[in-house]
């Protein structure tokens, strides 16, 4: 036993030709925010603040979709949703947020201030206001990335990829597909302090093109985020699919009702689960295993252990 964390930006179809202005920044934030969460965790920080700090961090990066880099709604607005939730299945959750600076921190609060479990938008916004949290004009969202974003998915007519490069204007358009891409860039963390006390958060700023009103998989508890006294899970990837597979959930499930490992569960409910192109998760235990898997063609990902093991990828580790 011992402590372990384990942070994601985003799953889905990240083309192995990303240019290094899009993913080198994502690298090294992945980097400074796992720093930060294995110092909190060294200096015996509880799980549930530790995943609370990174997650904050996280959304205070432009190059991720949540928070400060939260993509727009097919109205050019912004609408950024967060859950937060520990082993004793305390949890808080938020949506439709325009103004609040930290989603994660509102979700929180959420969960500790109130009765409920789930605040949205206008009763979130005006919870916020109440509570003091730092909020800021909506416009301080809306990054020229995401606009350029916005405007090549209106384009294409379809709701976008948050990793798909801009078209040329010789190239063709694809044809959009029906259940719209995934809501890559999504930001989560889940710890395992040394106590074993277990915490999952998860923040996004959705889908590109989203409708007004969306809701997806990230403030659902058991499908983008969900801890128990097993695990804690965020997963990543196309939220309606998440929703349908109730995926962080499962891999709970599985480990309790099939009495398997952290690692074998997870791995089934990725790789049988759900579709593939779909889903990654990341999700710790509480005797410390750590587990990354996703059948998308990448995710940004990042995970440390107590005995001095640390990973950072985007795609498939290469096999020996």
């Amino acid at each position: 036993m011992g402590w372990a964390i384990a942070l994601h930006g985003g799953a889905g179809d990240i083309p192995l030709s990303l240019p290094p202005e899009r993913r080198l920044p994502r690298e090294a934030g992945l980097r400074h925010c796992l720093h930060i969460g294995v110092e909190a965790l060294k200096a015996n920080t509880p799980a549930l603040d530790v995943v609370e700090l990174v997650v904050r961090e996280l959304e205070n990066i432009p190059h991720f979709n949540a928070g400060k880099g939260s993509v727009l709604t097919t109205q050019g607005t912004v609408e950024m949703e967060a859950c937060i939730m520990d082993g004793t299945k305390r949890c808080g959750a938020v949506s439709g947020l325009t103004t609040v600076v930290n989603p994660i921190s509102l979700a929180r609060l959420v969960m500790e201030k109130t009765p409920h479990i789930y605040l949205a938008f206008d009763g979130a916004e005006a919870f916020a206001r109440e509570q003091g949290v730092e909020t800021v004009d909506s416009s301080h969202f809306i990054t020229p990335e995401n606009v350029e974003r916005l405007q090549q998915a209106k384009e294409a007519n379809r709701v976008q990829i948050d990793y798909t490069q801009p078209l040329h204007k010789d190239e063709k358009k694809e044809t959009p597909e029906a259940d719209g891409d995934s809501k890559l860039g999504t930001v989560g963390c889940v710890a395992v302090d040394s106590l074993g006390n277990l915490a999952s958060a998860t923040s996004t700023g959705g889908l590109v093109n989203k409708m007004v009103g969306r809701i997806g998989d990230t403030p659902i508890i058991g499908a983008g985020t969900y801890a128990n006294s097993l695990c804690a899970v965020s997963a990543t990837g196309k939220g309606e699919a998440i929703i349908r597979g109730t995926v962080a959930r499962d891999v709970a499930a599985v480990m309790e009702f099939k009495c398997v490992s952290l690692k074998e569960a997870a791995a089934y409910v990725v790789e049988e689960g759900t579709p593939k192109g779909n889903v990654g998760l990341v999700a710790v235990s509480a005797t410390g295993e750590v587990t990354m898997p996703f059948n998308t063609t990448g995710m940004f990902r990042a995970c440390a252990t107590e005995d001095g093991y640390s990973e950072i990828g985007i795609w498939p580790s290469v096999q020996n």
